[in-house]
C-alpha cells in the first residue's frame, strides 16, 4: 500500500469538508484511477473529479501518471481568468 496525502482547495475544500487527507491507496494507482476512488468513497466529491487539476509532489499531475509512494496531491478547481 501507498501512503499518500491530499491537499484540497477552494472549493474542492469545501465539498471535502477538510483541508487534508491522509489516504491509503493501492500501490501503481494511475491519477485517473484516484478520482475514480474518490467519487466512489466520496460522494460528495464526485462532480469535482470531472474537472479537478491535480498535482503530484507540486507539479501538474496527468491522468495516466502512477501515484507515487508517500506523494502530496494537491486538488484544484479548474481556474479561468480574464
Amino acid at each position: 500500500m501507498n501512503k499518500i496525502k491530499l491537499l484540497f482547495f477552494a472549493t474542492i475544500r469545501d465539498r471535502a469538508g477538510t483541508k487534508q487527507m491522509d489516504l491509503e491507496i493501492p500501490d501503481n494507482l494511475t491519477i485517473q484511477e484516484l478520482k475514480d476512488k474518490l467519487s466512489s468513497d466520496y460522494p460528495k466529491m464526485a462532480q469535482s473529479m470531472k474537472s479537478v487539476l491535480m498535482t503530484i509532489n507540486r507539479e501538474y499531475a496527468f491522468d495516466e501518471q502512477i501515484v507515487p509512494q508517500n506523494a502530496e496531491i494537491g486538488m484544484f478547481p479548474p481556474v479561468s481568468g480574464g
